[in-house]
């Protein structure tokens, strides 16, 4: 069983290495803002975050299950797409970016708990009939330390590792010593709720277990392209 990740993300691509899959990864062609911003004008409101999250995982997962379709015929897998994002107060705040961004995050975050939203969907791909998309969300609560200095908050922010993840926090880094409690399925923090997509997978027909130390050179040779 081929499985591509529509995401370039290195998180979520150490995660399913982790949990013994080793995908292809393409990254989707997708323009996250637009996206969102056409819908809400149509709709004449704003997406709840899980809304938000999970239409552009399916967004990522179409767009690269499509390309699949015309790049290479025979692919017979699943696609897996992503998207997560982090409330804090009502507020859902996305990748920082920058420095001063992350800064002012981590002053505001500290002593709190937020809810980190993450969409997933999985699309079922093979030559001989039309692709079969299931979708769901997940999230978990974060708690992060009352006691963390601006000097460790500086120190972290200067890594740079806070600047390209929602919420400008990981669990699984740097920024896991200033996290003190994780409610929920914690690689959901990560990137991907694993229980969610095994059971996405399964409701596709195709046994977790299946994906298990599988790796297609032929794919590889595709991804390096």
């Amino acid at each position: 069983m081929r499985v591509c990740l529509a995401s370039t993300s290195p998180a979520r691509l150490m995660l399913l290495r982790q949990f013994g899959i080793r995908p292809l990864t393409l990254a989707p062609d997708v323009d996250e803002e637009a996206v969102i911003a056409a819908v809400e004008t149509a709709e004449a409101r704003t997406l709840a975050p899980d809304e938000h999250v999970l239409l552009l995982a399916r967004r990522k997962a179409a767009d690269v299950a499509a390309r699949l379709r015309d790049d290479i015929p025979d692919f017979d897998g699943i696609v897996i797409g992503g998207d997560s994002m982090f409330e804090l107060d009502g507020e859902v705040l996305g990748k920082p970016y920058t420095h001063e961004n992350a800064r002012a995050r981590w002053q505001a975050m500290r002593g709190r708990t937020g809810v980190l939203h993450s969409g997933h969907a999985v699309v079922r791909v093979c030559p001989d009939r039309a692709p079969h998309e299931v979708h769901a969300t997940a999230e978990a609560s974060v708690s992060f330390v009352d006691d963390m200095t601006d000097a460790e908050i500086e120190a972290y922010v200067g890594t740079g590792e806070p600047l390209h993840v929602a919420g400008a926090f990981t669990v699984d880094s740097l920024g896991g010593a200033f996290i003190s409690r994780v409610e929920g399925d914690p690689s959901t923090v990560v990137g991907m709720s694993v229980a969610t997509l095994r059971a996405l997978v399964r409701e596709l027909g195709v046994e977790w277990t299946s994906l298990w130390n599988t790796t297609d050179p032929s794919l590889e040779e595709t991804s390096a392209r």
